[in-house]
């Protein structure tokens, strides 16, 4: 399986791009996100490969960091939501976007994505808003989890904080919005509500 390609890009076109690795031209699918963070061709550059292969293709999804293609295998977990509609919903929302909206359950604002109707977008924000975190915080996304396991016990300010840096917020930001919203919660706040609550915070104006 291919998980990475370091090559020239050769031509990048809507919704894809070409990529020549030693002479071999690889035609990869991706997000306009990370299509429009690719070089100019004949430029190199490195991206990150999901590979799914069907009877009839194999086919190669791009993506120019980590966290888009943790998001992405997130996404195709969900019922209705394949490769191609995956990418769309990247290219409507950066990751911050879609952690906040589905933390707050926004449908609206997942509904946005060409393709994504009124019923798939409540889809998207009941059954990815525990999931969610695991990919925020950096943890990245196991389709099939290994058996559970006895771990430390969670702090959710701590995760929260860790989500934040990693959608790009800076420390100095989210460390006091996250410090009200866990004494406003109490103790017994779940980790989905603090990062929901915190990036409403630091949405406002």
């Amino acid at each position: 399986m291919i998980a990475r390609l370091a090559g020239r890009i050769v031509a990048i076109e809507d919704g894809r791009c070409i990529v020549d690795v030693h002479g071999v031209g690889y035609l990869v699918q991706a997000s306009s996100r990370t299509l429009a963070a690719l070089p100019a061709a004949p430029e190199e550059a490195v991206l990150l490969i999901e590979t799914h292969v069907r009877e009839d293709a194999i086919l190669l999804f791009g993506f120019a960091d980590a966290a888009e293609r943790d998001f992405f295998r997130l996404l195709t977990t969900v019922q209705g939501v394949g490769a191609k509609l995956a990418l769309a919903v990247l290219s409507a929302l950066a990751p911050r976007d879609l952690v906040a909206a589905i933390t707050a359950g926004d449908k609206a604002a997942l509904a946005r994505a060409p393709g994504v109707g009124a019923r798939l977008a409540a889809r998207l924000a009941l059954e990815l808003r525990e999931k969610i975190g695991a990919v925020a915080t950096g943890g990245g996304f196991v389709p099939t989890p290994p058996a559970a396991s006895a771990e430390p016990a969670s702090d959710p300010a701590r995760d929260a904080l860790s989500a934040l840096l990693n959608l790009g917020y800076r420390r100095a930001e989210a460390e006091p919005v996250i410090a009200r919203v866990a004494a406003r919660l109490g103790d017994g706040a779940a980790l989905s509500e603090v990062l929901r609550d915190s990036l409403k915070e630091l949405a406002r104006p």
